[in-house]
This record gives C-alpha cells, structure tokens and sequence, in this order.
C-alpha cells in the first residue's frame, strides 16, 4: 500500500478531517486523508449545521452544494406533560447571512468529499493509523490498509480519529472529565403528523417530584416527515443489559444495541404531541455521552482536532462545528508553516486560541445537559452562542490592537468574529455587495476605512500588501457613506460604504483599518491605520 508522501497526513475522514484536507488543498498543501472505515457510514448522527458553519462554507465556496440539500431550523415546539408551550423561534439578527439548518452527518461528509475531489485528493479507505514517532523534522507514521502495510514520512499529522483517537493516545495526551449515567436512542424514521415545517420537537415529562421521567427530541431531516429522534432507552437495551468494553472512554453510537421500530413506537405512544405511527426506519442506536477536553491540542508535529480533543453532550449541535472550526483554525497557520512563512509561534497559537473555546463548550452543552437533551432558548444571545457567532480569540497570542473602548469606536474587536454587512458599492459591479463577497476564497484580508484621509493612510498601507510576507494579502479601501477616493487613486480597490452599514457593524468613527484572517476573525484593529502597524501585526504571523 502506498500513496505517495505528503506534506500533512490527516487521520479521520469524517466533517472534521475533511475539512482539515479541503482548507489544506485549497491552499496547495500535499495531503493524505485515511479512514479505518471502508466507507461512508449512512447515519444521520450530526444533523445541526450552525450559521457559522455555513459562513464558512461560504468562504470555502461549497455553500451552494449545502443549501441544496438541508432543511432549514426555524424553531423548536415545545410540549411539557402534554401541554404545549410558547414555540422557540431560532431567528437571528437580520445582519446574519445564514440561519440554522439541519444536514445528515453523512451528507456533509458527502459534499465535503466531493469538495476535496476537485483537488485531486481522495479518502484512502479502510486505512488505518496503527502508530507513529516525531523528531525534530517531521513525523514517521505506520498504516496499515488492504494491501498491507506502509511506513510514512510526513512534515505534520492530524488527529480527526474520534473520541477513541489513537493521535490522542499515541500523543499521551490527557483527557480529563466523566461520563453521563443516562443513555438514549437515536433513530432515523418518517412520521405523519401535521406538525410545521422546520421545527425540532421537544416534549417531557416530570414526574411526582418534578423530575424529568421521560422525553422525545425530534429534529427534521430532508424527506417528508423525516425525524432523527431521541429518546431514553428501555432497561433492556440499557447499559447494565450489555455492559461496555475496551476503551474507557463510553462515548456516541454503541451498534451492538440496535432499537427496534416498536421501541420508538412505544415512545411516541407516550410522548408525542399527536397520535402517530412510526414507519421507514433508516437505522438506530443507543447513543451513549462523555465529557472529556485534552490537556493541549497538540504536541510538535502533531496535533488532534474535534472529538479527538472535545466530546459532550449534543446540546445545541455544538460538536461537529466545533471541530469543524478546530480544522479550520488548524489548516490556514499548518499551511503557512509548510509553505515556511509561519512566525515560529504561530502553530503554538492553535492550543491557544481553540483549547479555550472547548473548554467552554463542554462545560455549557454538560450545564444545559440537565435541562433535557436538546433544549433551546430563544434569547438572542444565547442564539447567537448557539449558533457559535460569539467564538472569538481575544487575547490570543497572534491579534494585535486595542479593544473596542480602548481606543474610540465600538463594534468588534481584534480575535473577534469578522461580522458581515451590506451596501458596499463598487465602481463595476452595479448592485451593492456583501462584506462577506469580497472575503470569500481569500486569505488574510486587509480593510482600511478612512474619509479624506487617504494620502495619510492609504499609499503606506497599499506598500506594504504588494510585498507582504502573506503573498496573498488582499487588501480593499472602504470610503465612508458618500465619500470619493482622490482622483487617480489606484493604491487600493475601492468600495464605498453605501449606506452606512460598514461604520455601523464595525463601530468606527475614524480612519480604521481591519485584518480580517483567512478563518474570518480580526486579526488587527488599527486605529489609526498606520503601516507601522499592519507590520507589527504581520510580523507576528509571517516568518
């Protein structure tokens, strides 16, 4: 068995290495992908797609092949002991390009794997990572697939193998929490109430003491009346029934223990809010659910991402994006290293900035575990927090600036999310553009925000984007709400902030250049927007 050497080898071929191969290839990094399994698993297992996970599809460029497929996640009704409640509306801020949406896990890893394709790199299958060793300048890697074995020789390695990761524990790395006592059913079946379309379902039942005793959380899939559903497991299929082995990490799907249709149909005898009949069921499992956060997210050459790093509670779809923005994080600074034009501590900032964020995440989706499997709150921070647009890097070793407040202005600041607007107006185009148009399959992104200021400003910044350490550094001049750019002025293309939406999103009030990242964070806030400046910024990313 041989496929040739590669710059990084990713271990895992599910929505988290894939999209640690796609960010890898778009930027022209050599790159295998392996898989212990011989194919694509026909489970719905993650189904929620957050809207910052189709923001950065649509930075990608597939954003189209998703929306093609998934249902759109408009709400959640709500039954409490056979009463229905308030619905929960899932409605964000109209400035927010995507909504949520629900895709079958193996959709994803469909269009992901179609995505990578383009790129001349498929999935090694039934292909398994039995060991490796590090040193100094690259890693030695043992597969070991349908014709045999096969030693490597790889720059990085990426561990996107699970909750049973072998990166994780050939790493040693430590992977510190506790397990959840209770156990569920997962089921992929068809329904025919007349409930709304593109509304999760969530009944309980408390008992005597006001406990919860018993629930059903539907969430829609594409089809009619298509549900996976969650449920608790009847003691026979219970753990005690068939007691786990192996590895002591007790986490997702256990195949062994199969539910029946009339398991399903026996909960939804009691729990569902209209008299219905189950049909057409696609697969079952008792899915069973872990806590666990690594002690760092990395070592050397290799690092781990997703459930290798992170498992808790599927609360709120937090998991699968999570890891998909492990990937992303991961891939951008990876290929800058290969490409040698990394600052030395740039891959250290990984750990840094997402470690943090599942920390976090495994410690609200376990806080909300207790108030039913799948439980939503239609507040809208906690909406945007769902949604994962809240995820920022402030403090981060590799962002630079003041913080809104600090210095004049408001809005985001440097580590945070880069939010979208509209209304920019171009001298071609002859309809406004989004922000999120003109970041769309670029990498690092340099935004100067000025009025008359533009010979104070933009010529020294312009200067310093042609010979940038990046090489592909775009960089844009967005004018102030009917602002004009000098005559004869072609440092930087010019949009102009047409209606305002631009200084109100970003907060400013004075000339203000932003570094948007190739992950769509700020990397920089530069107020004034000094060259002087975006070099110390730079400095700090690039070799």
């Amino acid at each position: 068995m041989s496929g040739g050497a590669a710059d990084v080898l990713v271990a895992g071929a599910g929505p988290v290495g894939l999209t640690a191969a796609v960010e890898l290839r778009r930027r022209g990094v050599s790159c295998r992908i392996v898989d212990r399994l011989p194919g694509r698993l026909p489970y719905a297992k993650a189904v929620g797609v957050q809207p910052r996970t189709l923001e950065l599809w649509d930075r990608m460029g597939l954003i189209a092949d998703a929306l093609e497929v998934a249902v759109p996640l408009r709400g959640q009704l709500v039954y409490v002991d056979g009463e229905e409640r308030e619905p929960v509306r899932m409605a964000l801020p109209p400035e927010v390009p995507y909504g949520f949406a629900a895709l079958p896990q193996y959709e994803t890893e469909r269009i992901l794997e179609a995505f990578l394709a383009r790129f001349g790199t498929r999935i090694e299958r039934d292909t398994e990572l039995v060991s490796f060793t590090q040193d100094d300048d690259g890693v030695t890697v043992l597969l070991t697939g349908p014709d045999g074995g096969e030693e490597l020789r790889t720059r990085y390695l990426v561990g996107c193998d699970g909750a049973h990761s072998t990166v994780r524990k050939g790493l040693g790395l430590a992977f510190g929490g506790g397990a959840f006592p209770e156990e569920y059913m997962l089921a992929d079946v068809e329904v025919g109430w007349d409930l709304p379309y593109g509304y999760a379902v969530r009944a309980v039942h408390h008992d005597a003491g006001g406990r919860i005793d018993d629930l059903l959380v539907c969430i829609p899939l594409p089809g009619p009346g298509r549900y996976r559903m969650s449920m608790p497991v009847p003691p026979e299929l219970s753990a005690a029934a068939a007691p786990a082995a192996g590895d002591a990490v007790a986490h997702g799907l256990e195949g062994s223990r199969a539910p029946a249709l009339s398991d399903v149909q026996a909960v939804l005898d009691r729990m569902a809010p209209r008299p219905v009949t189950a049909s057409a069921m696609r697969w079952s499992s008792v899915f069973r659910i872990s806590h666990r956060i690594v002690d760092r997210y990395g070592d050397g050459r290799v690092f781990v991402a997703g459930d290798a790093a992170h498992i808790h509670p599927p609360t709120g779809a937090q998991g699968m994006n999570t890891g998909i923005q492990d990937a992303w994080n991961l891939a951008w600074k990876l290929a800058l290293a290969v490409g040698g034009r990394a600052h030395p501590g740039l891959l250290a900032s990984y750990d840094a900035e997402r470690r943090p964020v599942g920390e976090e995440v495994v410690g609200r989706t376990v806080r909300h575990a207790r108030r039913t499997l799948g439980a939503a709150d239609g507040k809208t921070d906690a909406l945007l927090r769902e949604a994962q647009l809240l995820v920022g890097y402030r403090g981060s070793p590799v962002v630079r600036g003041p913080l809104p407040g600090e210095a004049g202005g408001t809005g985001p600041g440097p580590g945070d999310r880069a939010p979208d607007c509209g209304g920019l107006a171009g001298e071609v185009p002859a309809y406004p553009l989004r922000l999120h148009d003109l970041l769309r399959d670029r990498e690092h992104v340099l935004l100067v925000y000025t009025d008359g200021a533009w010979d104070a400003y933009v010529p020294g910044l312009a200067a310093l984007t042609g010979g940038s350490p990046a090489g592909r550094l775009t960089a844009y001049a967005v004018l102030t709400e009917g602002g004009t750019a000098p005559a004869g002025a072609t440092e930087l293309p010019v949009y102009r902030d047409a209606r305002g939406e631009f200084a109100l999103r970003y907060g400013v009030r004075e000339p203000t250049a932003f570094v948007v990242r190739p992950d769509g964070y700020l990397g920089a806030r530069l107020c004034p927007p000094t060259a002087e400046g975006l070099a110390g910024y730079l400095a700090g990313v690039f070799s």
